[in-house]
């Protein structure tokens, strides 16, 4: 019962806030969410830090928060402030360099674990950093509405996902090893909310999307399908992603930031896998 009560508390005040968020600040290229995905990034990076050491692979957790961080705020400063884009390659490069060489005057001692540690920061670089900034290159498209189909879609199926599991998951779990609680019926179930949150936003906010006057009924159907479909894959095994990253870390929450969530990483699995799929699906099919 706690659970069910945490799980929707997040849900009727974890998304009006996120709505919010996209629709009432959208100066500056959605700045605010913008800033929301490069905290977020930073904080991932840092659970999945802690979540390293026990594979003697030890990064300071500011280190590892910067590292995380970096590629969603050279994005930002690209988008929302138009710094040129030269200055997203120099900023990560940035990063990979310190990875690199920050440690080539380390003592004699120190030397055995460099390789650990390079491994470790190239690690926080990339996830969740490399993934959930596309958020950050949806806002430049200048439509909120894009923005919150994308998150309404990985919502659902987060949602669906876990009632799905709850009603009808019982006799189906255990087959995928990293993550046994999670059912066949489960990963239908959020593959079917994606689907339904995808078609419902096209059929009743059509006119917030670059349909084309003469686009018929089926082929804005057929859009959603697809989009809800695959976006709906990616969130599901960014979900199993970050369970095979636990499970081998021998970690069963990755922190305690978010309530009835885990941790920061627990939370924005799915979304950071899925963010890429999203973008390039709706910029390709909607010629942004």
């Amino acid at each position: 019962m706690k659970k069910i009560i945490e799980r929707l508390l997040v849900f009727f005040i974890g998304i009006p806030l996120v709505s919010a968020l996209v629709l009432l600040l959208p100066h500056y290229c959605n700045l605010a969410l913008n800033l929301a995905v490069i905290f977020f990034s930073g904080m991932g990076a840092a659970e999945l830090s802690s979540m390293l050491e026990k594979k003697l692979i030890h990064i300071p957790k500011a280190e590892s928060f910067i590292l995380g961080a970096l590629t969603p705020l050279a994005i930002t400063l690209n988008i929302s402030f138009g710094m040129p884009q030269w200055i997203i390659p120099v900023v990560i490069m940035t990063g990979a360099g310190w990875s690199l060489m920050s440690r080539v005057f380390s003592r004699k001692a120190e030397i055995e674990f460099i390789t650990n540690y390079i491994i470790g920061c190239f690690s926080v670089l990339l996830y969740p950093g490399f993934f959930i900034c596309w958020i950050v290159f949806m806002s430049g498209w200048g439509n909120p509405s894009a923005i919150l189909l994308f998150l309404f879609i990985t919502f659902g199926n987060d949602s669906i996902a876990w009632l799905f599991g709850t009603l009808f998951g019982a006799n189906n779990r255990g087959i995928i090893t990293v993550s046994p609680n999670k059912s066949i019926a489960g990963f239908i179930g959020g593959i079917f909310g994606s689907i339904l949150v995808a078609i419902a936003a096209v059929l009743v906010f059509s006119s917030h999307f670059p349909f084309h006057n003469d686009t018929p009924l089926s082929s804005m159907i057929l859009i959603a399908v697809i989009i809800g479909f695959c976006t709906g894959i990616a969130a599901s095994l960014g979900d199993l992603a970050e369970s095979a990253i636990k499970r081998s870390c021998d970690f069963k929450d990755s922190g305690n930031f978010m309530l009835g969530r885990g941790g920061v990483l627990d939370s924005i699995d799915s979304i950071a896998v899925a963010a890429p799929v999203f973008f390039l699906l709706f910029s390709n099919l909607f010629n942004v």
